[in-house]
């Protein structure tokens, strides 16, 4: 009856279904604007439902203004309700799934498997048990005070950076906030100079801002600062500790030339500190903030120490950026929500993250071991390791070899996940004889299983006609 077709074994209850089945008609023009809607005596008769669900249903459509009722008069389609549909011009996305490999060598996966689970259940609890009833409602943007000044004594006992936590802001992690520092310095059209190559996620970052993106190219020791002659820009994106891909350490006189880069351009220098807690030789890194507060803003992240789901990192700010920085991040998303920041409090006050990255930092150590003997043993040609020490993934050179997109989607074909420098890099063709194998996920069998698949298939590949051809052979 009027088009409606009641399922009684839906958990829509019956009037909803009336309102929308009526309601659809007359947005698609079935049912026409001045039409009289049936009685809520006859409706009910026609559909075997109760009068007063049909009243409710006609209620629903009276309050949005589908239709006009009058005491004594009868009940019609309002006017104008009819809205042409028009066909959708882009095909939906494919569901995606996610692919299992046998060796998976990404980049940037901590080992979920070592997390000590329970141990941060308790202190969720414990953290729900203990909080306020204030607390429950809006904590600020800047994150709570108890959890930035855990922040802040972390800094000092395991990078010996001295940080008032005042300037200490809590963001949903890295990319977060790169996405209001882009706001912040760069919300006028500036540009920014970028390390090249770089993680192709924060260079995604900035270009999805409108952020115009100049690349520098790096070494094995990081950013050229020699290029940024003559430069212009508003900002500069690092990764000094641990520079990302390549992996080596921004030594002192490139720091200290960045620096003057920075003041002599009234710019900002943005240190991205993504992973430098898991250094297997010696002590941490000194973040590149220590040798200026004013023009670095550092960027921390609890993704790889902790987990990525968290979503908590956090940011240090020049005291000239803290007040703009409140106003976006309010009206933005207003606040990180406060258990997790509670928890992760307690995590830091008690030490446990500490020991927690202490062991993981041992564990991976020996991962990266067995990843270099089982390369040492397994390729037979000219082949070298970049970087520092550190980190969760290696950077590989084979210098008779080419790696392309075209190697990476054979190598997933074949069962096996990696990435090519050359993804990472902004300006193509200067690193295409280098991979990228990531390890600390990956138990030591499975490194060594996974390196003589790739070994194998490094052989077929270049033996093939389409490697050869890459080879100009």
């Amino acid at each position: 009856m009027w088009g409606i077709h009641l399922d009684r074994q839906s958990e829509l209850p019956l009037r909803r279904q009336i309102y929308q089945a009526l309601g659809d008609q007359m947005i698609n023009g079935k049912l026409k604007a001045g039409e009289l809607l049936p009685s809520t005596r006859d409706l009910s008769r026609g559909l075997n439902v109760s009068r007063s669900t049909v009243s409710d249903a006609y209620e629903m459509l009276i309050a949005e203004g589908f239709v006009i009722s009058s005491q004594g008069a009868p009940t019609r389609i309002a006017e104008g309700l009819c809205v042409e549909k028009m066909p959708d011009p882009a095909p939906r996305a494919a569901p995606h799934f996610e692919r299992v490999f046998t060796a998976d060598f990404r980049t940037g996966l901590p080992d979920l498997r070592q997390f000590p689970r329970f141990l941060w259940q308790q202190m969720l609890t414990k953290a729900s048990e203990e909080m306020t009833p204030e607390q429950y409602g809006y904590t600020g943007a800047q994150g709570i005070p108890e959890l930035r000044k855990e922040i802040a004594l972390w800094l000092y006992r395991n990078r010996g950076l001295s940080v008032d936590a005042g300037d200490i802001f809590i963001t949903q992690g890295a990319t977060h906030a790169l996405h209001l520092i882009a706001e912040l310095i760069c919300g006028d059209g500036q540009q920014i100079l970028m390390e090249d190559p770089c993680h192709t996620g924060m260079l995604h970052t900035f270009l999805n801002k409108g952020v115009s993106v100049v690349p520098i190219p790096a070494d094995e020791h990081g950013i050229q600062t020699e290029r940024l002659k003559d430069k212009k820009c508003r900002a500069v994106y690092v990764t000094p500790s641990h520079q990302f891909p390549l992996g080596g350490i921004l030594p002192a006189s490139r720091r200290a030339a960045l620096i003057r880069f920075a003041h002599d351009n009234e710019a900002y220098i943005i240190e991205d500190d993504y992973d430098s807690e898991f250094r297997y030789c010696g002590e941490p890194i000194a973040p590149l903030y220590a040798m200026d507060s004013r023009r670095v803003i550092y960027v921390g992240t609890f993704s790889k120490s902790v987990y990525p789901a968290l979503r908590i990192g956090y940011v240090i700010l020049p005291g000239q950026l803290q007040e703009r920085w409140l106003q976006l991040r309010t009206y933005t998303d207003v606040q990180s929500p406060i258990s997790e920041q509670m928890a992760l409090m307690m995590f830091l006050r008690t030490r446990k993250l500490d020991r927690h990255i202490k062991r993981m930092r041992r564990l991976y150590g020996e991962r990266r071991s067995v990843l270099l003997e089982t390369l040492a043993q397994t390729f037979e040609g000219e082949w070298y390791a970049f970087g520092d020490d550190a980190g969760l993934h290696l950077a590989v050179e084979f210098p008779k070899l080419q790696f392309d997109d075209v190697f990476r989607k054979s190598s997933q074909e074949k069962g096996i996940n990696l990435t090519p420098m050359e993804y990472h890099c902004i300006e193509k063709g200067h690193h295409q004889s280098k991979l990228l194998l990531g390890y600390g996920h990956l138990e030591p069998e499975e490194i060594r299983s996974g390196i003589t698949l790739l070994c194998s298939h490094i052989k077929e590949y270049f033996a093939s006609d389409i490697g050869m051809a890459k080879e100009g052979l």
